[in-house]
């Protein structure tokens, strides 16, 4: 009996040198596939040293603009009561969420520019992606609130002090906010229903569910499907109210009869028509058409322009193309000098 059990162990002994000798790194490698990733590199752009701290110094100012000039739209708005209406109370919840996404995305993309890469942990990647979801998709809904606004004031402008009451732009605020707070929720679900075993290595300048869903090594035609569907309530049905609205606006406009009110009505909405220009069409480049054949460079630029661009333009847009802001502005000088 003890002779049996010997010759079993060492049958054994033999099996497990003969299974390392035939793959020596089987254990390994499955070990490995099986490990989580913590940590994310992300490339942003393989350019020159010179073209590099170009960019760089570019997206500085551009972001020293972007915070000074909502922070002034914000501060006009808020004391200035000539600026107390709807339509700047929806500036004002634009000019937030500017400073929300620039803040979020701009100063690592600087880091990432300035190094020729950057890393981020895992949770600070989630972290950056929340921010970002939830900014974006509180700029969609409230792009087409505002198109709504211009849409009362414009073709049924006697019946607009009843329907656009504060608590009236208060419930469109807040149903704005929440709804963005439900994208990012199924999102973060979403991304979190992946796996990422494989390479770490993100060529874009931010977290994105795009370049996170293309690292992940488990199947991803949920998440895909999930973020056609979400393109229905963030972009397709937004962009479709907005059209209409402004088919309307075009319509009420051509039937006044003295030219200089036509200018007057058209410059009350030709501020927000060019923010939402820019806004939807990246978007669209971005997450509707299909991207390939498109190079990484490509959809890097294209997101520059509705994360980096498109927070500064918008103050400048606001600003510039209006008078009331002009006058709010003079009188705060004025005031303080």
């Amino acid at each position: 009996m003890g002779h049996e059990n010997n010759h079993i162990s060492i049958v054994l002994k033999l099996h497990n040198i003969n299974v390392y000798k035939t793959s020596p790194f089987s254990f390994y490698s499955k070990f490995q596939n099986l490990t989580e990733i913590k940590e994310l590199i992300l490339l942003g752009f393989k350019f020159s040293p010179q073209l590099r701290m170009f960019l760089f110094y570019l997206f500085l100012v551009v972001y020293f603009g972007t915070i000074c000039g909502n922070l002034l739209i914000i501060t006009l708005v808020s004391t200035s009561k000539n600026l107390h209406t709807p339509m700047y109370f929806f500036i004002l919840q634009l000019s937030m969420s500017d400073i929300l996404l620039s803040t979020d995305v701009t100063p690592n993309m600087l880091n990432i520019i300035l190094n020729d890469g950057g890393k981020l942990t895992f949770i600070g990647c989630m972290t950056q992606f929340c921010f970002f979801c939830f900014a974006e998709s509180f700029e969609c809904l409230l792009l087409t609130v505002m198109s709504y606004d211009r849409y009362v004031a414009i073709c049924n402008p006697l019946h607009y002090a009843s329907l656009m009451t504060n608590g009236h732009c208060l419930v469109l605020s807040i149903s704005s906010w929440l709804l963005s707070f439900c994208v990012v929720f199924t999102d973060i679900l979403s991304i979190l229903n992946l796996k990422f075993c494989g390479a770490n290595i993100i060529d874009h300048l931010f977290c994105d569910l795009v370049p996170l869903e293309d690292i992940a090594c488990s199947d991803t035609f949920t998440i895909k499907l999930y973020l056609s569907l979400l393109s229905i309530p963030l972009l397709i049905i937004p962009s479709i109210i907005i059209f209409t609205s402004y088919v309307n606006i075009v319509r009420a406009i051509l039937r006044i009869p003295a030219n200089i009110s036509r200018q007057k009505a058209f410059s009350t909405c030709s501020s927000h028509l060019i923010v939402v220009s820019i806004f939807y069409s990246t978007l669209f480049i971005v997450y509707i058409l299909p991207t390939r054949g498109q190079s990484s460079d490509v959809n890097k630029i294209a997101s520059l322009l509705y994360t980096v661009f498109t927070p500064l333009i918008n103050p400048i847009i606001y600003s510039l193309r209006n008078k009331e802001i002009k006058n709010a502005l003079q009188g705060t000088i004025q005031r303080y000098l």
